[in-house]
Order: structure tokens, then C-alpha cells, then sequence
């Protein structure tokens, strides 16, 4: 049974590896999309819209008027 146990080690240190690595992406990613959704708010606090904003406004007037 110990001959089958020699790559334990290798094994365990790749899962604990790739933990260390998924861990590190996840919170990587966190951190990002809140900076990323500060500098959103910043922007808009500021008066910068985003331009999907404007098209899907622009369309609902637009249908509203096609409705009247």
C-alpha cells in the first residue's frame, strides 16, 4: 500500500496549488468589479452617463410616442 502512496505529496500540493491560484482569481475579480462599479458611480455622480443608458431611454420615448 506504501508504493502506491509516493505521489500523495505531489498530488495534494497541485490540488492545494490550484486552490491557492482559483482563490486568488475569485478574489482578484471582487476587488475589480468594485473599483469598477465606483468608478461607474463616480462617473455618473458626475453627470457622465453611459451610453446604453441613453439609447434605452431614447427608445422608450420613442415608443411612447408611437403609442399616443
Amino acid at each position: 500500500m506504501t508504493e502506491h502512496m509516493t505521489h500523495l505529496p505531489f498530488i495534494v500540493g497541485s490540488y492545494a496549488a490550484a486552490a491557492v491560484v482559483v482563490g486568488a482569481l475569485i478574489g482578484w475579480v471582487t476587488l475589480d468589479f468594485r473599483m469598477q462599479r465606483r468608478a461607474l458611480a463616480d462617473l455618473e455622480m458626475r453627470g457622465i452617463m453611459r451610453r446604453s443608458a441613453g439609447t434605452a431611454a431614447a427608445r422608450m420615448s420613442a415608443e411612447a410616442g408611437e403609442k399616443a
